[in-house]
């Protein structure tokens, strides 16, 4: 807080009592007007906006935010959105969508002959996915077929086990075997492999 206005007042009138009730309420009016001012030259840039600058850069772009998004990844997307420009490399696709998901979560490859573009992602968050998806589609070449692949980072752990049993059979022609009363076949002693 700036030093008191009364400091900047003849000396006499610090012996004033409403000079000195003024100027306690013009500090209290000065405070609020330099946090308005530090509010303002915050709001002048995306990363240290308040939520109010926020939105009204979200309206100016056309963004509509959920309510489960973070006022981070807001400003991130507000950023991308301004620095999405051609022209288009696969480096330059490539560093925007390490920039939005992180690093490593979507590959990029070009298939020239084909004019082919696919985009490997390992997204799980749907409004990073959908940064991604609209990013891709802002600066891509018309001519360029668009393709989005999934990839699966879970892992599954897989157990085989198989058991061999003899089984001995007790249908044979003739008379020995008697229906209803001897079963079909009878399982011998197991042995399992691993």
């Amino acid at each position: 807080m700036p030093d008191a206005i009364l400091t900047y007042l003849p000396p006499f009138y610090q012996e004033i009592k409403d000079f000195v009730e003024l100027s306690v309420s013009e500090d209290l009016e000065l405070e609020r007007l330099l946090q308005a001012v530090q509010l303002l030259h915050d709001d002048q840039f995306v990363e240290t906006a308040s939520t109010s600058a926020i939105e009204r850069r979200e309206a100016m772009l056309g963004i509509q935010a959920s309510s489960e998004e973070t006022l981070d990844f807001r400003r991130l997307r507000i950023l991308n959105r301004y620095q999405i420009k051609p022209p288009f490399t696969v480096r330059y696709l490539q560093e925007r969508l390490d920039y939005i998901a992180g690093r490593g979560k979507a590959t990029v490859s070009l298939e020239p002959g084909l004019y082919r573009l696919s985009v490997t992602t390992a997204i799980q968050d749907a409004p990073v996915f959908g940064e991604v998806e609209r990013t891709v589609m802002m600066l891509k070449p018309a001519n360029l077929e668009y393709r989005q692949q999934t990839a699966l980072v879970d892992k599954i752990h897989l157990r085989e086990q198989i058991t061999s049993h003899k089984l001995s059979r007790n249908t044979k022609l003739g008379t020995s075997w008697k229906a209803g009363i001897t079963p079909f076949a009878e399982p011998g002693t197991g042995v399992a492999a691993v």
